[in-house]
């Protein structure tokens, strides 16, 4: 029993798209257990009614937040900025652009 081609195409792009989706999870669980680890490391640090709200017990949440947001978006809304199908459209025309001499 013989794989349509199309078929197997679809299912690689879905494989592929499902491992993206897997290592954001992975990437933001690491985030929030890291994150918490630092958090209560910090608050036992505190010297007594020293108030955490300091801007050096936030860089790395943050610094690493918006990183975490770019490797989201990456994810999940590919196609905002390039558009649906782009890499296709893309393919086709580098392919069209070989065929002159």
């Amino acid at each position: 029993m013989e794989t349509n081609p199309i078929e197997k195409e679809r299912y690689t792009r879905a494989a592929k798209r499902v491992k993206r989706i897997r290592g954001f999870y992975t990437h933001a669980l690491v985030y929030i257990v890291i994150n918490i680890l630092i958090v209560t490391i910090n608050i036992q640090n505190l010297a007594p009614n020293e108030s955490y709200f300091q801007w050096h017990n936030f860089i790395t949440l943050i610094g690493w937040g918006v990183g975490l947001l770019a490797h989201g978006l990456s994810v999940f809304a590919p196609n905002i900025i390039l558009g649906k199908d782009w890499e296709e459209r893309k393919i086709k025309e580098l392919m069209n652009n070989d065929k002159k001499p």
